[in-house]
């Protein structure tokens, strides 16, 4: 929907043309270094050539430099360097340039060039893709998905919180067996309001599905789409599609919309194509393709799995139980769930209360196998992912298998065949166990009503079922993070084993010791000897001396020789704290070397003299990482240094922290560290980190922070430290710096 232009307009005042103005948007998944770093290139590159330019930044810690109306009325063009949607309806009729972050960042002169001759932005227009290589992002339909996902998650733990908090606090237990909530009370309407969140939750899933992809004029289709697909009485159907229905709603009705788009159209008709023409033709033609086309296969589904367990009522317990399983936890609600749901119901009123014992084992293992893995694996969870397994497993009590839906819906690949596994074994135990249940709902609150027969082996099935769910997810979501990252895999049971020579802080007196380890936990003497082979008997006595408070200058920049950890020849040394015959030192004074470093404080005080090494002895990203973790340990605020190395290894896996320019942050956001701090190590030959631009990290920062960290103050320092480092006066300083001293000197112009 863009039309070529004319060149801008240039005017003159007197024989002065009048000096070109260009806006700049930047942004990129993560919304940290990157969108700064180009804003600051693109800025310097306009300097350069005399353009006047003004960038707004869209990070994680808002956007920041807005553009407002005044902005963009004398803008003579716009950069939008992103990896992420951007709303460009405000750019309408200025020439828009649309390209990935990374070409910001590398190529911002060329930009400026060619936004001068960019075609002009229309109403209702769509965003070009980035060009190729413009940023390591996810796929756009994984992030339309966990679009979907993080606007649905509410709705699940509102929804199932409020109909167990009514049925624990306000059911009546029943002659038969379960719980009843009187219609006219308090409870009821509780328990009602909590049926509409779930009932929102698959439209809601649908619509920002699609609002992902097409952007507002898809949103009212992909919501109804997702409302018609969990309307199993649309299209004759005894159940809706469920969550897997609203998947394939919302990403039909997104790109339905983006289709629609790229008609042309009238003149006349683009100001209301976006909010009337699109998402009519969008809903009806979405709306009626799915009750004509994908609803009656859905129905026929129903019914026929209905008869084929029909005659399935004679065979094997052991193998009815895992059928039902199966299909209790494939869909959560959808066709194939209820169809197995509704089975066992029906076979109560004819006295066979096996069936739905077994129905009633399987239902609470999704949720609660969900909620068990977001506590064995929490640094795999972000921070609403494990308060959503908090409420799963409270809703897998109370049997609301729903609870486990946000985590299918993220990680279908994953999370489904465990979810799948976990029930199948969780009814054949039941089956084998001749479990009954009275009542057509399950879960543990049955049990524990008196609706069960068979208690103890109901439990046995549940418990099983649920860990099995759970050691599957982590084991297959740990596969996929391997395969992503080239990393081994590690036993879904065991906790994640770091790799040989981790390098650690050993806190002695007021200084630190960097120790190879071994996978066993000894120490590594051979690691630690390889990256100290060039160093003299002399200098070893120097350091190790220095490592244990004397604070002598320029120490910290030397190789640590094996004599720091015990090595042949080394003299006797205070041990470091936590071995055996360590003094302890934790409350012991500062040397007063260790006061001055102390007192050299950059960064808010997150970065001091402890946490600066001025030579970085790894030559590997993962070495760095870990010789950086170890740097950070220095400073007394890191309590797991292995937890610390693992989230940045993970965080390097979703996209480098390499940022060009020979700089590399990178950054953890993990309750390994007690507080903010700050690292930086300077690197002689450069260590190889994917940088956008080719170029290995000599100047190497490592940020970490507590989950419980108040506010966005890792973002803050990312973002000064981004824009500072693209000044390359700043980057000389820094390498050229002698030692500790000199580099916080020079650092502490970031503020």
């Amino acid at each position: 929907m863009t039309s070529p232009a004319g060149p801008p307009p240039t005017g003159s005042h007197g024989d002065e043309p009048r000096k070109v103005k260009l806006l700049a948007v930047t942004a990129c998944p993560t919304g940290i270094a990157h969108t700064y770093m180009a804003a600051e290139k693109l800025a310097q590159a306009a300097q350069s050539r005399g353009v006047e330019m003004k960038v707004e930044t869209q990070g994680s810690i808002g956007a920041e430099n807005i553009l407002d109306d005044n902005d963009v009325r004398s803008a003579d063009g716009v950069i939008v360097a992103a990896d992420k949607d951007v709303d460009l309806a405000r750019f309408a009729g200025k020439r828009v340039l649309k390209v990935g972050v990374a070409e910001g960042i590398r190529h911002p002169e060329q930009l400026i060039e060619r936004v001068q001759s960019a075609p002009v932005h229309q109403p209702g227009g769509t965003a070009t893709e980035p060009v190729a290589g413009g940023g390591r992002e996810r796929s756009v339909a994984y992030k339309a998905l966990m679009n979907g996902v993080s606007y649905m998650i509410p709705f699940v733990v509102v929804g199932g919180l409020l109909i167990a908090i009514s049925l624990s606090l306000g059911g009546n237990p029943d002659p038969s067996g379960g719980l009843v909530i009187p219609k006219d009370s308090f409870w009821m309407d509780v328990n009602n309001i909590g049926v509409i969140g779930f009932t929102l939750m698959v439209p809601i899933l649908s619509g920002y599905i699609a609002y992902a992809i097409g952007d507002r004029p898809a949103l009212v289709p992909g919501m109804i789409g997702g409302w018609i697909a969990n309307t199993g009485s649309l299209y004759d159907s005894k159940a809706g599609a469920g969550f897997i229905g609203a998947i394939v709603t919302g990403f039909l009705a997104g790109y339905l919309v983006l289709w629609i788009k790229k008609v042309k159209v009238p003149k006349f008709v683009q100001p209301i194509m976006p909010i009337i023409v699109i998402p009519i033709v969008a809903t009806t033609t979405l709306g009626l393709f799915f009750i004509y086309v994908i609803g009656k296969p859905i129905a026929w589904v129903f019914e026929h799995l209905t008869s084929w367990l029909s005659g399935m009522t004679g065979t094997s317990a052991i193998l009815l139980g895992a059928i039902l399983g199966l299909m209790i936890a494939f869909d959560m609600g959808g066709p194939v769930n209820k169809t197995a749901f509704l089975f066992g119901a029906g076979l109560i009123a004819t006295g066979n209360q096996t069936v739905m014992g077994m129905c009633a084992a399987a239902i609470p293992v999704m949720p609660l196998g969900q909620g068990l893995a977001t506590l064995l694996r929490k640094r795999w969870y972000d921070e609403q992912q494990r308060e959503t397994g908090l409420a799963s497993l409270f809703m897998g009590c109370f049997g609301i298998s729903e609870g486990a839906i946000p985590f299918a819906a993220a990680r279908p690949a994953q999370v489904i065949p465990a979810n799948m596994l976990g029930g199948a074994v969780a009814g054949a135990i039941a089956g084998l166990a001749g479990v009954k249940d009275a009542v057509p709902h399950g879960g543990p609150i049955v049990a524990v009503l008196g609706a069960v027969s068979g208690v103890p082996m109901f439990f046995v099935a549940v418990v099983i079922g649920t860990v099995v769910t759970a050691l599957t997810t982590v084991a297959l979501v740990d596969l996929s993070m391997r395969k992503r990252s080239g990393e081994p895999t590690e036993s879904a049971g065991a906790p994640v084993q770091v790799p040989e020579s981790v390098l650690v802080g050993a806190v002695a007196g007021g200084g630190a010791v960097p120790v190879a380890v071994g996978a066993d936990g000894t120490p590594d003497r051979t690691a630690t000897m390889a990256t100290t082979a060039t160093a003299t008997t002399t200098t070893a006595a120097t350091e190790t001396a220095g490592a244990v408070g004397t604070g002598t200058a320029g120490t910290a920049d030397r190789p640590m020789s094996t004599s720091a950890v015990g090595g042949p020849g080394a003299p006797d040394t205070p041990e470091a704290p936590g071995r055996p015959g360590a003094p302890d030192t934790a409350g012991a004074p500062d040397t007063p070397d260790a006061s001055r470093r102390d007192s050299v404080e950059v960064l808010s005080g997150y970065l001091t003299e402890k946490t600066v090494k001025v030579r970085l002895d790894a030559d590997g990203k993962e070495d760095a990482i870990r010789e950086m973790a170890g740097l950070l340990a220095r400073s007394g605020r890191v309590a797991d240094v292995e937890e610390l190395v693992a989230t940045a290894l993970r965080r390097e896996a979703q996209g480098t922290t390499g940022l060009g320019e020979e700089i590399a942050i990178p950054h953890a956001k993990t309750d390994a560290v007690t507080a903010p701090v700050v690292g930086f190590a300077r690197s002689a030959e450069g260590v190889e980190w994917g940088s956008l631009d080719g170029t290995k990290a000599r100047l190497v920062f490592m940020i970490a922070v507590p989950e419980a960290a108040a506010g966005d103050e890792h973002l803050r320092i990312l973002a000064l430290l981004s824009r500072k480092l693209m000044d390359a006066g700043f980057r000389e300083r820094l390498l050229a710096t002698t030692d500790e001293q000199a580099v916080l000197g020079v650092l502490s112009e970031v503020g």
